[in-house]
């Protein structure tokens, strides 16, 4: 891939925060290019995610983390 590129890390709790991630998404200025959910295991065995990195693809920022 060439160009620009931000990588925002997005805190979450999957049953709860829908309604913020769709705020957030809708409010870059860029094209997403991906996300990458971070999944863990919980006692018990089961997966959870509690962030994503979304890459986004920008005209006028170098590749960061915020």
């Amino acid at each position: 891939m060439t160009g620009k590129y931000k990588v925002h890390r997005y805190d979450l709790r999957m049953t709860e925060d829908q309604s913020g991630l769709e705020e957030f998404l809708n409010n870059l200025k860029g094209e997403i290019v991906a996300i990458i959910p971070n999944v863990t295991s919980t006692i018990g065995n089961y997966a959870a995610v509690n962030f994503l990195l979304i890459i986004e693809k920008t005209e006028t920022s170098g590749f960061t983390v915020s």
